[in-house]
């Protein structure tokens, strides 16, 4: 019973967020899912329903350089893998000339590593 009482809470959450956010071809939608384990982050084009570009945490072992490492800001535990998700998305979003996106947090609280993954995201260079 309390299980299905938290999932409605956290459907109902997710609708009203998602409600008032639209991503274009030329603005995208950013959209973030976080499990206990991963994050996850998409830019979305609801127009034409495609997925432009997606980033997790696992693709960070295949991409890591110590560039990268050194750009880190101040941050402890998974807040520094949700960090460099967020500069991995942006950079690919570059790479097909998007700079500008519409942040959907979904479910979650804008803290702790949704809010790491935007400031990643941010510093690469993506505008929202």
């Amino acid at each position: 019973m309390k299980s299905e009482l938290k999932q409605e809470r956290k459907n109902r959450r997710k609708i009203r967020t998602r409600s008032k956010i639209f991503g274009t071809e030329k603005r995208p939608r950013l959209s973030v899912f976080r499990s206990s384990k991963h994050i996850y982050a998409q830019l979305i084009d609801d127009e034409n329903g495609q997925t432009l570009a997606a980033v997790n945490d696992l693709e960070l072992k295949k991409t890591k350089t110590e560039k990268e490492e050194k750009k880190l800001p101040n941050l402890s535990g998974k807040k520094i893998i949700a960090y460099q998700v967020g500069f991995l998305l942006s950079q690919k979003a570059m790479k097909k000339n998007i700079k500008k996106a519409v942040f959907d947090r979904g479910r979650f609280l804008y803290h702790g590593r949704i809010e790491a993954l935007a400031d990643g995201a941010r510093e690469g260079g993506l505008e929202f």
